[in-house]
């Protein structure tokens, strides 16, 4: 009978690992930047979402390796957050305002197509300054 009750709790115990460590996720994608500076901040960027344990951005490949709990935030959520921060993504451009106030070493080659306007994706802190898109 002991046997048994320690054999369920460590069923138990293991199901509540599992479900725990089941839900971080792993995403890569393409981050434009060109240096250590460039780095330090889209890795402080994707870090500053709530739910991503780890980023590291590798500035060869251009390419960012986030780890997230998706019960706590989608990859959506990081993209936004380092295209707030003056880097185009995949998914999310930067405002030129913000690209343009990067140091000159941090000025990548925007990808064509890319002017930097939104296109309807909200990255500022949504004040109104009167100027229109």
């Amino acid at each position: 009978m002991k046997t048994r009750v320690v054999l369920m709790m460590t069923v138990i115990a293991f199901f509540g690992v599992t479900s725990v460590f089941g839900q971080v996720k792993t995403e890569k994608f393409k981050v434009y930047g060109n240096c250590g500076m460039c780095e330090d901040r889209i890795e402080k960027a994707a870090n500053s979402v709530d739910g991503v344990t780890s980023a590291d951005w590798n500035k060869e490949t251009k390419k960012i390796e986030v780890k997230l709990d998706e019960s706590k935030t989608d990859v959506h959520k990081v993209h936004m957050a380092i295209a707030k921060v003056g880097h185009d993504t995949e998914m999310h451009k930067a405002k030129d305002e913000v690209y343009n106030k990067l140091p000159g070493c941090c000025k990548y080659d925007r990808p064509e197509g890319k002017s930097g306007h939104d296109h309807g994706h909200d990255h500022g802190d949504h004040s109104h300054d009167g100027h229109s898109h």
